[in-house]
């Protein structure tokens, strides 16, 4: 298999949650949500963890250090696009993919890392991008297929058309991009869209218009996908990780 790298992206704020702290050191059954993640990147067989850190980045770094990772600091949160342009430095020489998770989704499951990179592996794609079917799908980014059922772009919720918004395949923003291939991009990202951020999304419309091929995998269980961003959504996913006895899916 090719050489995996992950990315966590753990700098923002979490302001929803109505606390102080950061939104990924909030506990999940005495965990550090951050801490799911970094199993999720060791189940897939990551041997390069870069996590970016951002808001109360020295309590995060001091949670997760003995992890063997290395950190990009984005101290000034422009979005995921940004966040991943701070990890260059840190991913300098790494060849083959780069997973990009995220440090509040500690639900996703081993099994469905390891279908992603066969899925990824094995159909020669330069991205892939993990997607669900939700029934309301309202705030998440929708996935755009061309006529020929691949993916042709990922528009924001705030930047989607009335027709766009009524698409129910949502992104994940959990992705495998080829490392090369994507900090070839990175650079490219502007600030053009109704956040006025720069949207890790937009490199997947870079790569489909440059010709590279971009795949998408539904998840087998949506609620795997499930981020947290409050109190409410914290005590959900904690109950659901009781019930499986403390593992993820």
């Amino acid at each position: 298999m090719r050489e995996l790298s992950v990315i966590v992206l753990a700098a923002g704020k979490g302001t929803r949650m109505r606390s102080d702290l950061a939104k990924v050191l909030h506990p999940c059954l005495g965990r550090p949500l951050i801490d799911w993640v970094l199993d999720q990147a060791e189940a897939v067989g990551a041997r390069h963890r870069v996590v970016v850190v951002g808001h109360q980045k020295e309590e995060v770094m001091a949670a997760v250090g003995g992890r063997g990772v290395v950190f990009a600091h984005q101290d000034e949160q422009r979005g995921t696009g940004h966040a991943v342009q701070m990890c260059r430095e840190a991913m300098a020489g790494r060849t083959g993919d780069v997973l990009v998770l995220s440090g509040d989704v500690p639900l996703l499951g081993g099994d469905t890392l390891r279908a992603l990179r066969r899925h990824h592996e094995e159909g020669g794609h330069t991205a892939t991008v993990l997607t669900a079917f939700f029934a309301d799908p309202t705030g998440y980014g929708r996935i755009i297929r061309g006529s020929d059922g691949r993916v042709a772009r990922i528009v924001e919720h705030k930047d989607a058309t009335k027709a766009e918004r009524a698409v129910r395949e949502i992104n994940s923003g959990i992705y495998l991009f080829d490392t090369e291939r994507l900090f070839a991009c990175i650079h490219r990202l502007r600030p053009d869209n109704a956040q006025g951020e720069l949207y890790l999304t937009d490199v997947i419309r870079f790569l489909v218009e440059d010709g590279w091929p971009v795949s998408a995998l539904p998840a087998r269980d949506p609620a795997e996908i499930q981020g947290i961003n409050t109190v409410e959504q914290l005590a959900l996913v904690e109950a659901v990780l009781a019930r499986r006895g403390g593992r993820p899916a």
